[in-house]
């Protein structure tokens, strides 16, 4: 039986050439990067290289990228450490939405509890938040706007961009959670009007443990952990240097391949949905998510007439990884969070599998997940 891994939104394999850069510094001479010895000034030496080849990619300058332990990290300290460098203002209104990945989600809730005011926005049913309802939203004592780039369960785009214009247009600090964009999104931070953006490298090939947040200069920020004055005085602890230089390469790697690996895994898509259309029919399946405004790793499907649980449970004793959405709500058998704010219907939020695609993944392995999806779903239905 194959092993057939279709969870790449989820965490994705650690590609070879950045294992081996992570190697050579695992296997070299230990090194403090906070040392002024010559073992600390080569581990700081490589340190300042990650920097400074991620934010070549993304576009920003080196000392606006803050190393973080991951994306759950970038967007809490990136709400929590501009909010409260600002509670003097007298300003605590954010506006987020309830599609939100649950690290800003329950980010928000913490501080609801703590005084803030907070409002979630509701998603159309594609999953797009319009700018329009962002300018409605804004009030007068609204510090921060936080949205994803790219959502993790259903790959909708927003017009980050637009709603970008109306947070400077009023005055307010944009926050986004870029952590699927990455990879799959051209970015250039100095011309995207965004204020904070939040990465992570195991969803890119790299290591897991440690992401980014982009902090741009004129960002009032107050630091979440203190005790050092590692990465500029903004998060104290000894640096990952290994992880930071395998988060690097993978960037470089993203980039280098972008179109290639886009349209390889645009094809697997298509091929997939093609497939499923040519053994089930065209109307077994809805896609969930932005027809047009969407990325092409991330595809949600509910299969008419199954149930989530019952489907995955099938495709895993077919040796194929899918998932219900994101890996932070795995083994809660809620219902997508992210779903249910697009106000699906019952029968398309019960039977919603997620399949995501990238590295590794072949046009073999889509036409035989088809047919058995094909398989499992008749049988299933002729249960019903």
């Amino acid at each position: 039986m194959p092993n057939i891994y279709f969870d790449h939104a989820s965490t994705t394999p650690l590609h070879p050439e950045v294992l081996s850069v992570m190697m050579d510094i695992y296997q070299g001479p230990p090194g403090n990067p906070s040392s002024t010895h010559s073992f600390g000034r080569t581990a700081k030496r490589h340190l300042t290289q990650a920097r400074d080849r991620i934010a070549a990619v993304v576009g920003c300058h080196p000392s606006e990228l803050m190393f973080t332990s991951g994306g759950t990290e970038s967007d809490n300290t990136a709400l929590r450490g501009t909010l409260n460098a600002l509670r003097h203002t007298g300003k605590r209104h954010l506006i987020t939405s309830s599609a939100e990945h649950h690290a800003v989600l329950h980010t928000s809730k913490r501080l609801e509890e703590e005084g803030y005011s907070i409002t979630l926005l509701e998603p159309d049913g594609d999953g797009i938040i319009s700018p329009e309802k962002v300018q409605n939203a804004l009030r007068e004592d609204t510090t921060m706007i936080s949205l994803l780039y790219v959502n993790n369960e259903v790959g909708t785009i927003q017009p980050i961009a637009e709603i970008g214009a109306v947070a400077r247009e009023a005055g307010v600090l944009f926050h986004v959670d870029g952590v699927q964009a990455l990879g799959s999104i051209r970015l250039n931070l100095h011309e995207l009007p965004v204020d904070l953006m939040s990465f992570t490298a195991h969803k890119i090939n790299g290591p897991q443990g440690i992401g980014a947040l982009y902090i741009a200069k004129s960002v009032p920020f107050q630091p979440q952990i203190v005790g050092g004055s590692q990465e500029g005085k903004r998060r104290a602890g000894t640096e990952n240097t290994a992880s930071a230089t395998g988060f690097a390469k993978a960037v470089e790697l993203s980039d280098e391949h972008f179109e290639e690996k886009n349209r390889h895994i645009s094809l697997l898509r298509e091929t997939f949905i093609h497939g499923l259309e040519a053994e089930l029919g065209s109307s077994a399946f809805v896609i969930n998510g932005h027809k047009e405004r969407s990325v092409p790793h991330i595809l949600n499907i509910s299969l008419l007439g199954a149930d989530t649980e019952t489907l995955l449970m099938n495709l895993d004793m077919e040796g194929i990884a899918a998932s219900s959405g994101s890996a932070c709500t795995s083994g809660s058998l809620e219902r997508s969070h992210v779903l249910k704010a697009m106000s699906l219907p019952p029968d398309r939020l019960n039977s919603a599998v997620r399949f995501s695609f990238g590295l590794g993944n072949t046009l073999k392995e889509i036409e035989y997940a088809v047919k058995k999806i094909a398989t499992i779903l008749n049988r299933i239905r002729s249960k019903v």
